[in-house]
């Protein structure tokens, strides 16, 4: 009683708002027209400090967020995004507040309003048993907290982070993140960032990872299994980590040693590497028919190959660090990521980015229903076709040969620079391009993003 009274004493000025403001409820949504509930209106997340239990047995997660946030407009009440499962209970500020549920959304109610400008603090005790996402979007693929035969497997995009965790889940809104697992001993549990620190209590391991550098709700992951891990840093450098399941064939595939270059090669194409640490964790979760760029260490699943480990760490730069304002602009992710294939092919000697053009150019005939999405609005439930990645490879290639080379590898590592954790849109890109090649490319992007049919060549 008498700290919660001292801490409104205290409060209440803070509470006070300027002349003509009048709290308001903070809207559901961002305003993302393919998920119009995802993201919340009204504030600005700032950091995440999440702590979750779970139990393989079971699959029960149990956990505590505190989310600390500035509010952007005077709020009364606000929302969160969490899907599934159970809230026990809310505080805002430390004082507890009321709550109600409308599906995917947690409505909060506290009891002093939340002047614009401040920060507040909300802290969400939440569990239940987490179940996948599914659907057209991703390749039919399931996707989210996926549980597996020694833990769970988390990848998140686009929509998944609030299967485990309330969060403003639209990667308009990143923040940084602390995030403490505890899982079973004799598990690993590996997560964003750098690893602070673990230790055993009871009967379960405790692992503190933080992720420093502002991260997009869906690329946060807390898989748990049974690892080999293997850390070192980079020839550049760069601290790296890598978590393999042992009982995992891999072939002869060199995680850690294609990691490494292929990081290091990339600060020298794209600009330095924008986070703390490099690395991956390979885990069996067939079920997942792809694999995904968490930030700092890349998940993968049933797809693990050379091209997807460079596809992967090539959106450290292009997804994780520089991200979609809008899910509309994907392109800007998977035809940049799917592009640094290319390039990797050609550092490597195997062939040029422009015959790769022309493998994937010739494999579409005009009819062909590749030619028919537009990438740079391509829909919500074919976000991820396969033009997205392809047609936007192609796109950067034709730009490549319009403009040359010496100014299209100033233009990336700049775009890179200029928006680094920061969200963009595909004008930007197209205004940036423009002014390093000092011409207008209209055209270009037109017709190799928009235009339907097959472009012909020149």
């Amino acid at each position: 009683m008498a700290a919660a009274s001292a801490w409104v004493m205290s409060a209440a000025p803070a509470a006070a708002l300027p002349t003509g403001t009048h709290p308001a409820p903070g809207t559901p949504g961002v305003g993302d027209p393919y998920f119009p509930t995802l993201g919340n209106g009204g504030f600005d997340v700032r950091h995440y400090d999440l702590d979750v239990r779970y139990t393989p047995e079971s699959g029960r997660l149990d956990g505590r967020a505190t989310v600390t946030a500035r509010a952007t407009s005077s709020l009364s009440t606000f929302n969160l995004d969490l899907q599934q499962l159970k809230v026990t209970s809310v505080e805002v500020n430390g004082l507890p507040a009321a709550f109600t549920r409308d599906g995917n959304e947690l409505r909060i109610h506290p009891v002093l309003s939340l002047p614009k400008g401040r920060s507040f603090t909300t802290t969400v005790v939440y569990g239940g048993i987490p179940q996948p996402l599914h659907g057209p979007i991703v390749f039919g693929s399931k996707y989210g907290w996926m549980k597996t035969k020694d833990g769970v497997f988390v990848a998140c995009e686009p929509n998944g982070a609030s299967t485990w965790f309330p969060a403003s889940d639209h990667p308009a809104d990143k923040a940084t993140f602390d995030i403490r697992i505890r899982a079973p001993k004799g598990l690993t549990a590996v997560s964003n960032g750098r690893l602070l620190a673990t230790h055993e209590r009871g009967t379960s391991t405790v692992t503190h990872w933080r992720e420093s550098k502002p991260m997009a709700p869906y690329l946060a992951t807390a898989t748990i299994g049974k690892f080999t891990v293997k850390q070192g840093t980079t020839p550049g450098g760069i601290p790296i980590y890598v978590a393999t399941d042992p009982a995992l064939p891999t072939g002869k595939l060199d995680f850690y040693g294609i990691t490494a270059e292929a990081t290091d090669h990339w600060s020298k194409v794209f600009g330095p590497y924008p986070f703390e640490e490099t690395g991956a964790i390979v885990d069996d979760m067939p079920d997942a028919e792809f694999s995904l760029e968490t930030q700092t260490k890349p998940v993968y699943s049933a797809v693990r190959d050379e091209s997807t480990v460079v596809h992967e760490l090539a959106h450290q730069w292009f997804g994780d660090s520089v991200s979609v304002g809008r899910w509309k602009d994907i392109w800007l992710n998977e035809g940049f990521a799917t592009y640094a294939e290319w390039l990797w092919a050609e550092h490597k000697g195997r062939k040029s980015a422009h015959q790769s053009f022309l493998e994937s150019y010739n494999e579409h005939p005009p009819g062909d229903p590749f030619w028919k999405i537009n990438i740079a609005d391509p829909q919500r439930d074919t976000m991820f076709s396969r033009a997205i990645y392809f047609r936007g490879a192609m796109a950067l290639q034709m730009l490549r040969e319009r403009i040359g080379d010496a100014a299209f590898f100033r233009l990336l590592p700049l775009w890179a620079k200029l928006h680094r954790h920061g969200n963009v849109r595909t004008a930007q890109f197209i205004g940036l391009a423009e002014h390093v090649a000092h011409r207008d490319l209209g055209d270009l992007f037109a017709t190799w993003l928009s235009a339907p049919g097959q472009p012909k060549l020149r």
